[in-house]
């Protein structure tokens, strides 16, 4: 039995209309803007050493690759099935303490990697809080960190997809004889197979351009080498960033071609089906505890410590908590906007190419999707470092912009726009075609069917789309340093500032209060919202 149908929107004839110019016209603007990096990288690789690859020996670029690709197909894998595990327990399942869990296990992707992986490392190993258990190091060390941090980007897709499933499909394939792992299979697994493509691809992505976590891990990847040679040799730097770029390109247009097999799947709005897990309930909240202990406690429970020691080591003069809470109001609320508006920015510029690339009806769908998957491939430093080159270029009304708010927000929708974009892929592709069709029969435009038929369809993807974005900005570090205004702190500066200075107290208070404003902001924004659409 196939579930589904293609989308008919996916015809070229339907793409002719006005709001089909409009989305072509928003498409090729958000090319123009997302390409901005790798045009700097392609420039810089080719006028600077005498040309692309001059200088640089074939060693060089093989060997950190190689180890990065690795890790982040590893990486990938592991966050893709805790991911989808997560989702469907916390979704559609009686997991006992699912509104705890709902409001925690996508916590994990708003601690910074350089912090988790510090976090980790002072809980294990010798002189740790765990001391029993290895310090996590090298290949496996990193592939830990980076697991635990990054399967949100997989969970927050699928459990919005889950979410807005109705039992329909699942009620009639038990009624022709389909039961347990085969309604999965057959039924569940091809309608949430969009929302974990796209998941895989932003975890391999991020894995692939971390430095954080494999700098502490002393694993040599290609963002190390780029780190370790951008001042002595820029134009290998360069290379390699030009390297990464390839790399992503590659993949975006692998991932394009899976995703395009077979018939989009249609979803139906209404209730979704809840499964009983019956005995397995207990060991099912045991290991969605493991890996959430694993992920969040025991980075915050170093940051606890830390905090404590800190307090106790300072002694009179420091009136403890509430003094360090209190410095952190303005970069807890200057992290808030930052990340609510580029959260939102990023929903609304990444929407109209998300169509496209859904509806795959022009060439301006397909080449945006691989701009927008390479950017996010980056490190932060170079997409941040592009940008201000090619702003400083431009004229001086233009060039004003640098070190503004609007341009950092920019800089955030570009490094980040794949998570939105992809989770909005994921929702258009599974619109059902058949309520627009009714609605233009009904004499509906274009505009009225948009916010009334697609938009509380597709709402939950979208939301968990911006969601990530949001969750990603607030931790930013690079770019928050190069970019923001003077005096514009952000809890990720204060992070990166006290542990540059060696005051674990302050990185254990920011980071809680880091955490904190995540998952308020997570249940405020993007779980509450997405609950209710789906009950809709």
């Amino acid at each position: 039995m196939r579930v589904g149908s293609k989308h008919p929107d996916s015809k070229l004839g339907l793409d002719r209309s006005a709001a089909g110019r409009l989305r072509r016209f928003a498409g090729w603007v958000t090319v123009v803007v997302f390409i901005f990096p790798l045009a700097y990288l392609l420039w810089g690789s080719m006028t600077i050493n005498g040309g692309f690859l001059a200088g640089t020996s074939v060693d060089t670029i093989t060997a950190p690759l190689a180890r990065s690709l690795l890790l982040a197909s590893a990486a990938a894998v592991v966050g893709t099935v805790l991911g989808t595990s997560m989702a469907w327990l916390v979704t559609r399942t009686d997991l006992p303490g699912k509104r705890i869990w709902q409001a925690v296990v996508a916590l994990p992707l708003v601690i910074p990697s350089y912090v988790g992986a510090a976090g980790l490392r002072a809980a294990f190993g010798q002189g740790g809080l765990i001391p029993w258990v290895p310090r996590p190091t090298g290949f496996w060390g990193s592939l830990l960190v980076l697991s635990a941090l990054t399967y949100p980007y997989v969970y927050l897709p699928v459990a919005a997809r889950l979410g807005g499933m109705a039992s329909s499909l699942e009620d009639a394939a038990r009624l022709l004889g389909d039961q347990g792992s085969k309604v999965l299979r057959r039924i569940v697994l091809p309608q949430i197979q969009p929302a974990m493509l796209a998941g895989g691809l932003i975890v391999f992505l991020y894995a692939l351009s971390d430095f954080g976590a494999v700098s502490l891990m002393r694993y040599d990847t290609i963002t190390r080498a780029i780190f370790a040679s951008r001042l002595a040799d820029k134009g290998t730097a360069l290379t390699l960033g030009l390297m990464l770029a390839i790399v992503a390109i590659g993949v975006a247009l692998v991932e394009r071609r899976l995703s395009s097999r077979g018939d989009h799947v249609v979803i139906e709005g209404g209730r979704p089906r809840m499964y009983e897990l019956g005995p397995l309930r207990r060991w099912a909240a045991g290991a969605v505890g493991a890996v959430v202990a694993m992920a969040l406690l025991a980075p915050i429970s170093v940051f606890v410590v830390w905090w404590v020691r800190g307090s106790l080591a300072l002694g009179m003069g420091y009136s403890g908590l509430g003094e360090s809470l209190s410095l952190l109001v303005a970069p807890a609320r200057n992290s808030a906007i930052a990340g609510v508006v580029a959260g939102g920015a990023a929903m609304v510029v990444l929407l109209p190419a998300a169509y496209l690339t859904a509806r795959r009806a022009t060439v301006v769908g397909a080449v945006s999707n691989i701009v927008i998957a390479a950017a996010f491939a980056l490190p932060g430093l170079v997409i941040a470092l592009a940008v201000v080159y090619w702003i400083l270029q431009a004229p001086e009304a233009i060039a004003g912009l640098y070190q503004g708010f609007p341009l950092l927000v920019l800089v955030y929708v570009v490094h980040f726009g794949v998570q939105s974009h992809r989770a909005s892929v994921g929702a258009v592709a599974a619109l059902p075609a058949r309520y627009g069709e009714a609605a233009r029969v009904l004499g509906a435009g274009s505009t009225r069917r948009f916010f009334t038929v697609d938009l509380p369809l597709i709402g939950p993807g979208v939301l968990a789309g911006g969601g990530l974005v949001m969750l990603s900005t607030l931790k930013e570090l690079p770019a928050t340093l190069l970019l923001a205004p003077i005096g514009f702190d952000t809890l990720a500066t204060r992070v990166w500032g006290a542990s540059e200075d060696g005051f674990l107290s302050e990185v254990g208070v920011t980071s809680l209060t880091l955490i904190l404003l995540s998952g308020f902001l997570t249940w405020l924004l993007v779980l509450r919202p997405t609950k209710a659409t789906a009950l809709q």
